[in-house]
């Protein structure tokens, strides 16, 4: 088809316009903090270390994310236009589907650092060089990349003959390939596939991680070390939380509660997809020693030359 059209009801959201106005400041506060979060890295030499290249591609990730939905988003409530070119749509669920497991390859690699501080800190410097982060990164970006360009272009072989009706706040892979009247196992075999690798498999690891960070810990003679060394975890294990419990708490939803009403999953979805993003920053800024300490000199700076 030419469009498709995003069905959503939108005189049943609740408090509609509050949502507009809540989307829109989640979208300056996702674009602000991140950029804040990134210049205050790439400026500081001091900075210049693996883990903060870990913290710069996760807020990339978090701009893309977030620019790739909202927008669209608050078009839709406010105009009420649902129709979006089919080719568009495309674009938009490829960004949309690199971002998310690009976050998901993010904390996994913030985990690595983690686990390489606490349980090898003699190594530290062999295992945790800004080449290593680098390499990790680049290969993550890599492999996201080419599964998604493969899982966007198998979308072009289906044929929509009846409804172009899509049950999503956007360009959702899984609710459009369901549209087409030809077959489409492969593009669910391809989804399916994709959604266990890159959500579980990252997941998995960063549980194995912080089990052996707690082994390590459990293990130190001083217990002032041990909750020294498990405080430099905080800021991670919230951005863990806030990302992964929405995103499995929804799959459980879907599984076993087949009578969710599409509206208020649509809203659920979005929020879960949007929020993150815009918290992330905010947590590093507060909980990372070196950046609040960075941000703080910065103020000041301003303010003396003012």
């Amino acid at each position: 088809p030419n469009s498709l059209n995003h069905h959503q009801n939108i005189d049943t959201f609740p408090f509609i316009s509050v949502y507009i106005i809540f989307l829109a400041v989640v979208y300056l506060v996702t674009v602000l903090f991140n950029s804040f979060l990134i210049c205050i890295i790439a400026f500081n030499r001091c900075l210049h270390t693996p883990k903060f290249l870990a913290v710069i591609n996760l807020a990339v990730i978090d701009v893309i994310l977030n620019t790739s939905t909202i927008p669209g988003m608050i078009k839709t409530f406010l105009f009420k236009d649902n129709f979006v070119p089919f080719n568009l749509c495309l674009l938009q669920m490829f960004v949309y589907y690199a971002a998310l497991p690009l976050e998901s390859y993010a904390l996994a690699i913030l985990a690595y650092d983690r686990l390489i501080s606490i349980c090898f800190p003699l190594r530290h410097n062999s295992f945790n060089t800004l080449r290593i982060m680098s390499c990790m990164v680049s290969l993550s970006w890599v492999c996201v990349l080419a599964i998604v360009i493969f899982a966007t272009g198998i979308m072009t072989r289906l044929s929509f003959c009846d409804s172009v009706r899509v049950f999503s706040y956007f360009c959702d892979y899984a609710p459009v390939f369901r549209l087409a009247c030809n077959d489409y196992t492969m593009q669910w075999t391809v989804a399916s596939t994709a959604s266990i690798v890159h959500v579980l498999g990252p997941f998995t690891f960063i549980l194995l991680s912080y089990f052996s960070i707690l082994v390590t810990v459990f293990r130190m003679k001083s217990v002032s070390n041990g909750i020294k060394a498990l405080t430099t975890c905080i800021e991670h294990l919230i951005l863990v939380v806030v990302f992964y419990i929405p995103i499995f708490s929804i799959f459980l939803i879907g599984l076993y509660g087949g009578s969710v009403d599409p509206d208020q999953r649509v809203l659920s979805l979005s929020l879960a997809s949007c929020l993150p993003p815009c918290i992330n920053p905010i947590i590093y800024s507060l909980k990372t020693k070196e950046i609040k300490s960075r941000a703080l000199a910065l103020v000041r700076k301003n303010k003396i030359g003012t």
